[in-house]
């Protein structure tokens, strides 16, 4: 057994016996990177990033393209620690097998504010529910970039009658703005509404997330319910 290996077998026996929970953030990061880089010091590794990031959150949602730029990650390490936060997150919006109630506006705008948690894109979701509030399914239905996403009307009539929903709520986020809806929005949210109707399902809401907050605009009277 070589240094570097007595030193990762201490660390693992250290949070096997205690958790993460008196780990420094570049420790924690140093026993992450064990599995992705091995036979390496990654303490250093792990410091580099910290300097480069500032927090392990900054780590977690840099692009996989700009993680491979520091020194001693190569691509195999940044798909990892992209992959690690994501798998967790969609561990927690499983919701563990239980079924996801979305009774009022703010629980729905907490589940989504989890939802685009990390995204750096603009991207929108359609929440498809039934008459008792009963989540459905929750679609990605469309994707754009840092200012801008279009709305894929097909796939949020396809969301609504595959699920057989009774409502739809309408989300997307502002990744580098306040949570405010454009004009482009309002457009949006009226063509959606529009298609729903012909099918007989109800537009309950379009939220838009920003920023670890959100914005209704049934609440704010900018959708008729």
């Amino acid at each position: 057994m070589g240094i570097h290996d007595g030193h990762r077998e201490k660390m693992r026996q250290r949070f096997l016996s205690g958790g993460l929970e008196h780990f420094a953030d570049h420790e924690a990061l140093e026993l992450l990177l064990f599995y992705a880089i091995p036979r390496k010091d990654t303490n250093e590794t792990a410091h580099l990033l910290l300097e480069r990031y500032g927090s392990l959150s900054a780590v977690f949602n840099a692009p996989v393209e700009d993680l491979m730029k520091a020194e001693g990650i190569g691509e195999s390490a940044a798909v990892f620690l992209k992959l690690v936060p994501a798998v967790c997150q969609k561990a927690k919006l499983s919701g563990g097998g239980r079924d996801v109630i979305l009774n009022t506006t703010e629980e729905t705008g907490n589940y989504l504010i989890e939802r685009f948690s990390g995204e750096t894109a603009e991207v929108i979701y359609a929440l498809c529910i039934d008459r008792k509030g009963k989540l459905l399914a929750c679609k990605r239905i469309g994707e754009g970039d840092t200012a801008s996403a279009g709305l894929n009307i097909r796939k949020l009539v396809e969301c609504a009658l595959l699920t057989a929903a009774s409502g739809v709520v309408l989300s997307h986020n502002h990744p580098s703005g306040i949570a405010l809806p454009s004009p482009e929005d309002y457009a949006a949210t009226d063509q959606a509404q529009r298609a729903l109707s012909a099918i007989s399902v109800r537009l309950l809401d379009h939220i838009i997330v920003a920023d670890g907050d959100f914005v209704s605009m049934a609440d704010s009277g900018m959708l008729m319910r």
